[in-house]
């Protein structure tokens, strides 16, 4: 194993994951056992690999090896400095595709050597939301790579329950799983159908995923973007029917093809707060507008024109198992894209000095992907 000894810093970290008054087992590292490599966000901009003792695994837990970890916009707006709901130093990565290595006896949901989707949602399971099956929206959420440490390292243990077996899939589908997830559920939360005309803003990663369940939905999508590229590739490898640049005469070539009437839902996943709140403007009378963006602003509209539409307003978080098992149901199938989304794959010993490039529009990144 090479040597990062002269990169390391002054924390062997301690992960508890709180499911209300019932605390999951630490994560300890051991003293004296053998080094893995662990990428740490530090603070916003200053990445650093380091080795750190290999994790115990505790009763009811599976230590795990991880194979790949995909590049999030929350792990870039992290390293801007820009993400809610986080701390630093942090271990990033939430995209997971790990191989399980050791399991208590007797454990027949995972067996070593299984390789497994990671389920990031650390839900409590009691809250009101929970309690209902929203486990998305859990009041006491935690997250692997935003509240709690995640898989930028070599070995994690984590609870058996976490774990999706999907031997079916490539490691890169495993790791795109998670990802495609923020647009399927975005989508489900819409409720489409085939009447409905879809205007997706922003062809991002997250982007991506609802143009692709939106179609599977049988609505007419339409994507917009300031990036010519982002709108060729829709069209090359999604299939939307159109793909339309943001400029100056964006607003009347949507009324024109959609007959005046505006798209029925829109989607924005640009994370800026003026296209979120331009879009209010851009959904038909008695449309739905759904936010799948995460911005630290506050978001207005104009009060009038939103009743006057009597628009329907949702936000859209995470993701439920339904949304993996459904997910992982259309990469078996082949119903979703997913070979060219991965235009960025680096080994997991790059990822520092690789980083801040992806964070380049030029460099054409859709999704950067780590292997170890």
């Amino acid at each position: 194993m090479p040597s990062y000894r002269s990169q390391a810093f002054p924390s062997n970290r301690r992960t508890t994951w709180v499911f209300l008054d019932a605390p999951l087992p630490k994560l300890n590292p051991v003293a004296g056992c053998t080094a893995m490599l662990q990428l740490t966000l530090e603070q916003p901009k200053s990445l650093k690999l380091a080795e750190v003792p290999d994790p115990r695994r505790q009763a009811g837990q599976a230590l795990v090896k991880v194979r790949r970890v995909g590049i999030c916009g929350t792990d870039l707006h992290a390293y801007r400095g820009q993400q809610p709901f986080f701390t630093y130093p942090r271990v990033l990565g939430h995209e997971l595709a790990v191989e399980v290595m050791e399991t208590d006896a007797g454990v027949d949901a995972v067996r070593p050597g299984d390789h497994c989707v990671v389920f990031p949602y650390l839900d409590c399971g009691r809250c009101i939301a929970c309690r209902r099956g929203k486990t998305n929206c859990c009041v006491h959420m935690r997250v692997l790579g935003v509240h709690e440490d995640g898989g930028m390292c070599e070995y994690l243990s984590l609870p058996v329950d976490r774990l999706i077996p999907a031997e079916e899939l490539t490691l890169e589908q495993m790791a795109l799983v998670e990802n495609q997830c923020i647009g399927a559920h975005a989508v489900r939360r819409a409720d489409l159908d085939a009447r409905d005309t879809v205007l997706v803003v922003g062809a991002g990663p997250i982007g991506l995923g609802v143009i692709q369940f939106a179609r599977a939905a049988g609505a007419r999508v339409l994507v917009a973007d300031l990036a010519p590229a982002k709108l060729e590739f829709c069209r090359a490898q999604l299939g939307v029917d159109e793909g339309l640049p943001v400029d100056a005469d964006f607003p009347q070539r949507l009324r024109d093809l959609t007959a005046g009437d505006l798209p029925s839902v829109v989607f924005d996943a640009t994370g800026h707060p003026g296209s979120m709140e331009a879009g209010f403007e851009l959904v038909a009378h008695g449309g739905t507008y759904v936010l799948v963006s995460l911005v630290q602003s506050d978001i207005r509209f104009w009060d009038p024109e939103f009743h006057k539409r009597e628009l329907t307003l949702l936000s859209s978080r995470n993701a439920t198992r339904q949304d993996f098992e459904q997910v992982m149901a259309a990469m078996r199938s082949e119903a979703i894209v997913t070979d060219p989304l991965i235009t960025h794959p680096a080994p997991f010993t790059e990822v520092v000095q690789r980083f801040e490039s992806w964070l380049d529009p030029a460099q054409g990144v859709i999704k950067a992907m780590a292997h170890l």
